[in-house]
């Protein structure tokens, strides 16, 4: 059985079309996924394809929350409001506990504070709620000397920088994003879904690995006290399925900044879009200066938690450099766990946005993603 493809491209990305199809003709035939992309504020990509889903469809999109929540900080240092090398006590004093005093505001959103959890872990109802993970994470003993080291605070990142958005602006990080970023564009990129929205949800599918993959996965450390299950939260005393967090209402109707997000592909790439370019008559959100430091490598090499190579600009993950090489330099955007990607590439122009249902091999951006980023990327170059 094939499954459909639907939707449309501009003249000149017609390989796009072939690759998607292409590639959802080897997926399992409940494949559910969506594709966009944006050149130069110009929609060029908007496919989609699976049983009971369209262009509206809504997707939990993991950490590619955590690219909404740094567009915030980036508006807000853009602003005068933040200052990226104060002290995070200076606009959270209650931050210094337990050593974490001269940690940076630039440091701590490029994950080198050290404290990716807590010693016990986190209650269902504490993820889905920023500020209490703040809370428990002020008074935190940090996994190492903070700023010497980095390493991925996968649940956390959005709860402490959304701490020092609302204590600098007296309003939480997402009524920041929801007055500054999602309405003005109207966006289908939600951190904290209304609840006139959640016909539109698609419930969040496990992995289905093969026999091969899951001896991998069983073959990988899962001890419960090491730093990347205090991460991700799995030596909780009610341990965390990260593939299952979206079907939590309290995590979509909070929309904790970390990993809380419901978006379509438009939503993801329409963000990106309009912060590098002029989008429905307005100018980029980000000025050019704003864009580039936040894209600038600022944590380079072994991360701690992921044991492996990986690169963060400052909320954002380098995209060139972990995921796709032949991107500008500067991109910058971030991954979900699920398998979706978004990100933008302000020296091509493009704004990318991929989703999908079902939890994807081996977590992080779906493999598809390799092919499908260098046909909408080779289309965009050939476009000039």
């Amino acid at each position: 059985m094939t499954t459909e493809i639907h939707g449309t491209v501009a003249d000149g990305f017609e390989a796009v079309r072939e690759e998607f199809a292409a590639f959802v003709a080897e997926e399992r035939p409940d494949y559910e996924g969506q594709l966009c992309a944006y050149v130069h504020g110009r929609r060029v990509v908007d496919l989609w394809a699976g049983p009971d889903t369209d262009a509206g469809s809504l997707y939990g999109v993991y950490s590619s929350t955590k690219g909404a929540a740094h567009l915030v900080v980036a508006l807000l240092v853009q602003d005068g409001t933040l200052e990226l090398d104060r002290k995070v006590t200076y606009y959270w004093p209650e931050f210094a506990a337990e050593g974490k005093g001269q940690l940076t505001l630039r440091e701590l959103i490029a994950h080198r504070a050290g404290v990716v959890g807590t010693d016990t872990g986190f209650s269902p109802q504490e993820l889905a709620d920023d500020r209490q993970i703040a809370e428990r994470l002020a008074d935190q003993r940090p996994f190492w000397r903070p700023g010497t080291a980095f390493g991925y605070h996968g649940l956390v990142i959005g709860a402490l920088t959304g701490e020092v958005v609302r204590r600098a602006t007296g309003r939480t990080l997402q009524e920041v994003y929801e007055e500054r970023v999602r309405a003005p564009y109207g966006l289908d990129l939600f951190l904290g879904l209304p609840a006139v929205h959640e016909p539109r949800f698609r419930t969040a599918l496990p992995m289905a690995p093969t026999a091969e993959q899951r001896a991998l996965l069983d073959s990988l450390p899962a001890g419960p006290h090491t730093l990347a299950s205090i991460a991700f939260n799995r030596h909780a005393a009610e341990p965390t399925d990260l593939a299952l967090l979206p079907n939590d209402p309290r995590i979509r109707a909070k929309g904790p900044a970390s990993v809380g997000g419901v978006a379509s592909a438009r939503g993801l790439a329409g963000l990106y879009a309009a912060a590098i370019s002029e989008l429905d008559g307005k100018a980029p959100l980000l000025k050019e200066d704003t864009a580039a430091e936040f894209g600038q490598f600022h944590s380079v090499g072994y991360d701690l938690v992921a044991r492996a190579h990986k690169s963060f600009g400052l909320g954002f993950q380098a995209t060139a450099d972990i995921w796709h090489p032949f991107l500008g330099a500067g991109a910058f955007g971030h991954s979900g766990a699920g398998g979706c990607q978004a990100f933008a590439d302000p020296r091509s122009g493009l704004a990318y946005g991929y989703t999908r249902r079902r939890f994807a091999f081996p977590g992080g951006a779906a493999p598809e993603n390799g092919r499908l980023v260098a046909a909408v990327h080779g289309a965009a170059l050939a476009a000039g």
